[in-house]
């Protein structure tokens, strides 16, 4: 693998010498278990200094996972949902959240999957909910806050920052991997070109740099190139204007 890492090197480059600031986080999806893959993403949380936001999928969570993030303050648990279960037609996208079940039954298992990992992780939970697939309807996200949610994230730049009050909404930009295609790496010189695009609207005042930029990664399908890519990106941001956003934990003061 060939990363021609220079037009993104040239971007971060403006960004020093307009003296501008990167607000910085990270996401990782479908965590349910200790895994070696889980513990390749732990390392380089700790290597690059970055805390990881790991999106749970509270059914499926078991013990193991519970004895392992509490081992490592840089892993910080969030609700990815209930049970990662597609509900769409065959003739939509796939999602868990969007109106394809009375609003009671989506809303009973948000609220499930909160308490659920409450119980299972205690004042080291975020209530951030992450909708599976990234998608979620307006409808569902009113009821968020009501539940004990104080955080919604799912992708690309954020229209608003409160779509709710009380609720606050932090997105990821930059998934890696080719969904659609080999599901490996997406080819180096688009994933550049994207991320410079994505930090030039940033930097000219077309999306919201107050939004912190969220890489998202998913551990537990990466390959080399994925890891490899994940951390050069990483740290040329840390290297660079990158400043480290981490979410509050449930026991921690909220903006509101």
């Amino acid at each position: 693998m060939t990363i021609d890492w220079r037009p993104l090197d040239s971007e971060l480059d403006r960004w020093r010498t307009q003296n501008l600031s990167l607000p910085l986080w990270w996401r990782d999806d479908d965590a349910v278990s200790g895994t070696p893959q889980l513990e390749m993403l732990t390392g380089l949380s700790q290597s690059l200094d970055l805390p990881v936001h790991l999106a749970i999928i509270p059914r499926n969570a078991d013990s193991r996972l519970v004895d392992y993030v509490a081992r490592y303050r840089t892993l910080i648990p969030v609700v990815h949902g209930w049970a990662h279960q597609n509900h769409a037609p065959e003739s939509e996208k796939k999602s868990e959240f969007r109106l394809h079940r009375p609003i009671e039954d989506i809303t009973a298992d948000a609220q499930t999957g909160l308490d659920r990992l409450r119980k299972l992780f205690g004042d080291r939970l975020c209530p951030m909910f992450v909708p599976p697939w990234n998608r979620i309807a307006p409808e569902v996200v009113e009821h968020l806050p009501e539940l004990g949610f104080r955080i919604i994230s799912a992708a690309t730049p954020r229209k608003t920052r409160w779509p709710m009050p009380g609720l606050e909404q932090i997105n990821t930009h930059l998934d890696p991997i080719d969904w659609r295609g080999t599901r490996g790496l997406t080819a180096g010189d688009k994933l550049i070109a994207q991320t410079v695009n994505l930090l030039r609207d940033r930097r000219e005042g077309r999306t919201d740099n107050a939004e912190p930029f969220g890489v998202l990664t998913h551990h537990l399908v990466h390959d080399q190139d994925i890891w490899t890519f994940t951390e050069g990106l990483l740290r040329r941001f840390l290297d660079g204007p990158g400043r480290i956003w981490v979410a509050p934990s449930e026991n921690q003061p909220w903006e509101t």
